[in-house]
């Protein structure tokens, strides 16, 4: 039984191809956070441009940038104006060096200052990792904000930037008392007018099961891509299962999320799947 008005795929729209590989770009620590150690801002975006240089010369085919750096995070109301100022430098300055369309993921959940970052930099797209129903996260008890965030996206002329929304979401026991299945999880999220559904594992890196993918898959229209874990060596098979994927960890050097990106891995990585899944 349908749920919600059935909409187009951004998919296609945003990237252009089939199954669009999106690269993530985990910043480095932002000026106010716990681990940043006092660079100044060009080289923070230095960083950020190499990697988003790698992922666009490996054949990656969209960019994800989000403020890996700033752990521990905050919750979404705490976070201040100076990471939001921080991301748009940032992301503005990848925009301008990169031709790839991209999209803004701020930590921890902060769906209003995504879609603010959004706005000001010309972004397709927001990640937010909570959307709807609440989880207890490292953060602590975080809230779906998909009716605030949806009403400000109206308010400042944003609706052509689309919601990738995660469904099982890692980091957190999931929807408080677990009572729900994910199928049930990823029906919340097309009810709530997410475009996008992603599949995760339980922390940054770790595979997606199979069974995880299916689940989304039996709760929504909507298509459905991985946000964590996927690798040269899984990616033929995962993929088949599939409409995209944003892919970080193992596109770094040693395959540590925290790294530079490794050209290297990038281009094997595509390789491998383009050879069984042609764009």
């Amino acid at each position: 039984m349908a749920i919600a008005p059935a909409r187009p795929s951004p998919l296609a729209a945003i990237f252009k191809v089939n199954k669009p590989l999106i690269g993530n770009v985990h910043c480095a620590p932002l000026p106010g956070t716990p681990r940043y150690r006092g660079e100044p801002m060009s080289a923070i975006v230095k960083r950020a441009v190499e990697d988003a240089r790698a992922y666009a010369a490996g054949g990656m085919n969209g960019l994800m940038l989000e403020n890996h750096g700033d752990i521990p995070f905050l919750p979404p109301g705490e976070i201040g104006p100076e990471i939001v100022a921080a991301m748009s430098v940032l992301v503005k300055a990848v925009a301008e060096a990169v031709d790839l369309p991209y999209g803004i993921n701020l930590l921890a959940n902060s769906a209003i200052g995504a879609l603010a970052i959004a706005k000001a930099t010309d972004a397709r797209f927001i990640r937010v990792n909570q959307w709807v129903n609440a989880y207890v996260a490292n953060e602590g008890l975080v809230e779906g904000e998909s009716g605030r965030a949806l009403r400000f996206r109206r308010m400042i002329g944003a609706d052509d930037v689309a919601i990738f929304a995660d469904v099982h979401v890692k980091h957190g026991a999931h929807a408080i008392v677990g009572d729900r299945g994910v199928a049930e999880l990823a029906r919340d999220t097309e009810f709530y007018d997410a475009d996008v559904a992603i599949a995760t594992g339980n922390r940054t890196g770790d595979t997606v099961p199979p069974e995880e993918i299916a689940a989304v898959r039996a709760g929504t229209r909507l298509p459905v891509i991985a946000g964590s874990g996927i690798a040269k060596d899984n990616a033929a098979a995962l993929m088949a299962e599939l409409d995209g994927a944003i892919v970080g960890s193992s596109l770094k050097h040693d395959g540590v999320w925290w790294n530079q990106v490794d050209p290297a891995r990038v281009e094997a990585f595509v390789t491998e799947v383009r050879r069984h899944h042609p764009a």
